[in-house]
């Protein structure tokens, strides 16, 4: 039976404090019309990338169970999206539950959390590389950031790219699963006061590329945002380059807002303030044809 409304299971971790993970997927993407179901990998007092001294409880020994009885429920999901995971086991778990729900077009983003700024994250050993390699074999969409796609396909990070350089990065993660590979947080060769999102749709054969203003300043969360946007413009039926647009305008926006409040950086980024833009359909567009 067709859900009425979209249903997304979303494999991410719960952060109390800090828009990012669950409580960023979950609002936008209701806004956006769907239906989301968590399947909670942890659940912490808040996000880790600046607060100490957190409560964290590892979800991974009821992730199973939650799968078990949602199968029994004869559940089915429009999506499957996952992000953070916290070990090589939940990867595993992430694994089977995907080619447990899979069904006819269904759609499998992988967000393939890693690192940034050219390194791994500091409780992620290489196990979790080579597992997350496998994960994206199952994924129609991937959107790593530059950092993980280097470590994804076993490469140093470069503080510049050149356009042959990165198509073939598109290219050669394409070819190990994923139909539709998005890269985010890519200098812009041309413009330095720009970073930009590239994609290559193995369907089209076409690779993409949205620029947009670098502001010098840093949130948690933004990763989960632009996905979360991603999904469920793609889930709306907009095309990819248009759906790349919209999340890419939206990130923008809520870091200016963001940063224009002055808001504490380690609370993550003010969606609850333009979340209604997400209604309004992209009345403007500067996406290109790599």
């Amino acid at each position: 039976m067709k859900n009425i409304i979209p249903r997304i299971a979303a494999v991410h971790d719960l952060s109390g404090v800090g828009r990012c993970s669950l409580t960023v997927v979950i609002p936008i993407l209701s806004v956006m019309g769907m239906q989301v179901c968590p399947l909670p990998t942890a659940i912490l007092s808040t996000q880790t990338g600046v607060f100490t001294g957190y409560e964290f409880i590892d979800m991974t020994k009821h992730m199973p169970r939650f799968v078990n009885h949602w199968k029994s429920l004869d559940l089915t999901f429009d999506c499957i999206y996952s992000g953070f995971l916290g070990s090589e086991k939940q990867i595993s778990i992430v694994a089977d539950f995907i080619e447990s729900f899979r069904t006819e077009n269904q759609l499998i983003v992988v967000d393939p959390v890693l690192g940034d700024n050219g390194k791994l994250y500091e409780t992620f050993k290489e196990e979790m590389v080579i597992k997350m390699r496998e994960l994206i074999r199952l994924a129609d969409v991937i959107t790593p950031n530059l950092t993980e796609a280097a470590f994804l396909l076993g490469k140093s990070c470069p503080n510049t790219i050149e356009t042959s350089e990165i198509k073939a990065w598109l290219l050669e993660l394409s070819a190990k699963g994923p139909k539709t590979v998005i890269i985010t947080s890519v200098p812009d060769w041309d413009n330095p006061h720009h970073t930009s999102v590239v994609a290559y749709d193995a369907l089209l054969n076409r690779f993409w590329k949205v620029t947009c203003d670098f502001i010098p300043t840093s949130y948690p969360g933004t990763g989960d945002v632009f996905t979360s946007v991603l999904t469920g413009s793609i889930l709306q039926g907009d095309s990819l380059p248009i759906a790349i647009e919209r999340a890419v305008q939206f990130v923008s926006m809520a870091i200016r807002t963001t940063f224009g409040y002055q808001a504490p950086p380690r609370e993550g980024v003010l969606i609850e303030k333009i979340l209604h833009n997400l209604r309004v359909p992209v009345t403007s567009s500067n996406y290109e044809i790599l």
